[in-house]
């Protein structure tokens, strides 16, 4: 069994980074013996993480009180999604130079020491390994160059994190230029689309 694990997060409805996600999700979910799972951080949010998931987080499972268990099991529940998958699709708007916060919530959820990295004698280790991960992301602007470049905060910052905790196989697909106007946007979108269909099974 293949599993697919699609995360939206922007907030926009039918938004660009969610149609060419889940066009991706639905072209790779359907070779046979593959399975899809939808976490749609727009549709049911994340709660901040707070002082009491901050604690446990750093305490040993054997010394987890029952509170601190208890602290946890949203945590432990999508990382249960997120090792289950073979290949991970993230779509995400770029939101004020970065990803939405939405986005950033669930990134710290699944970023824990111990579960998703540790620390050994050559510095961090990811754990989180053998996954292939697509960065769908949508901009009004154009951030893969020119001037607006040392501002894209969007998929540097999703590749550190996810090569932090061991998935390095990442592609990305942008749709930029989106505030550019109708023509711009339908063109951008015509590509990323064409990326998708030129993705081998």
């Amino acid at each position: 069994m293949t599993q697919i694990l699609l995360i939206i997060s922007s907030p926009r409805q039918d938004s660009y980074s969610t149609q060419v996600a889940r066009k991706l999700a639905d072209k790779l979910s359907s070779r046979p013996g593959s399975a899809l799972v939808v976490r749609d951080l727009t549709h049911q949010p994340l709660p901040h993480i707070d002082d009491s998931f901050a604690v446990a987080r750093n305490t040993p499972a054997d010394h987890l009180t029952v509170s601190q268990k208890a602290a946890l099991v949203l945590s432990d529940k999508l990382l249960a999604e997120l090792f289950a998958a073979d290949t991970v699709i993230i779509a995400a708007g770029m939101i004020n130079f970065g990803i939405p916060s939405s986005l950033k919530a669930y990134v710290d959820y699944v970023v824990r020491p111990g579960v998703t990295f540790r620390y050994g004698e050559q510095g961090p280790q990811g754990l989180v390994t053998g996954k292939k991960a697509y960065l769908v992301l949508a901009r009004g602007g154009v951030y893969t160059q020119g001037p607006m470049q040392a501002l894209n905060f969007q998929d540097p910052y999703l590749k550190a994190a996810l090569g932090f905790i061991g998935v390095t196989d990442i592609e990305v697909i942008a749709i930029e230029g989106i505030a550019f106007g109708p023509d711009v946007a339908k063109k951008a979108l015509a590509a990323a689309l064409a990326k998708v269909d030129a993705i081998k099974l």
